[in-house]
């Protein structure tokens, strides 16, 4: 007897993550620091790299550096103060070049789609030139600034193609708090104050796949 043929069925993708990426980024940074009155927000733009490895069908680990320019960078802005000698001033010129981290990176996969949390350090470059004067006559200081600290985050990536992917992605540095110190003492009314930034991205990557589309089989 004839039987008819099944109707024909194309075997499903399973995406694989596993492998190495390059890619850059734009977006935005926002400090909480508001001593200098420059934590309004600054455009970004950079780089990203890194490896995943994709196991359990679900779920992905890997790492993850990157670097952010700040584009719009410069301000020059103060405060006032008073200190033991009298009231004072702090000028400041900020040209803050850029933010960095290398990070550790795990999330939960469906199909083309990847959401993700990640950690480890935070790094950020050097820039600020500042001045400090008392009763109007310049005095020495140390500015406690650290430039090294860490970060956490998260995000979503999309695959576009098995090779292109997207991402928004949200990173939070904290570089602990900074302090001015004239002489022995640190400046009066003004104590330690936060250091920490906010960045929004949204980027993409170009994924060197390793194993390629993994096809479900029937």
């Amino acid at each position: 007897p004839y039987a008819e043929a099944p109707a024909y069925t194309a075997p499903a993708v399973v995406y694989n993550w596993t492998g190495f990426y390059i890619g850059g980024h734009v977006g935005g940074d926002w400090r909480n620091n508001n001593v200098f009155g420059n934590n309004n927000g600054r455009f970004i733009a950079g780089v990203q790299g890194g490896a995943d490895y994709q196991f359990a069908q679900s779920w992905v680990v890997g790492v993850e550096a990157n670097y952010s320019f700040k584009v719009d960078n410069n301000n020059n802005n103060g405060f006032a103060f008073v200190a033991p000698g009298g009231a004072g001033l702090v000028t400041n010129n900020s040209n803050n070049r850029g933010l960095g981290s290398v990070t550790a990176r795990a999330g939960w996969t469906w199909g083309p789609g990847l959401l993700y949390v990640k950690g480890g350090y935070g790094f950020r470059d050097k820039g600020n030139n500042l001045a400090v004067t008392v009763a109007g006559a310049p005095v020495p200081f140390i500015y406690n600034r650290r430039q090294d600290g860490y970060t956490v985050g998260g995000g979503l990536e999309y695959l576009f193609t098995q090779n292109w992917s997207g991402k928004l992605e949200y990173q939070y540095f904290n570089f602990g708090r900074s302090q001015f110190v004239v002489g022995p003492v640190a400046l009066v009314g003004l104590g330690s104050f936060r250091s920490d930034e906010h960045t929004f991205k949204a980027g993409i990557n170009y994924r060197f796949n390793l194993g390629g589309p993994v096809v479900a089989k029937y």
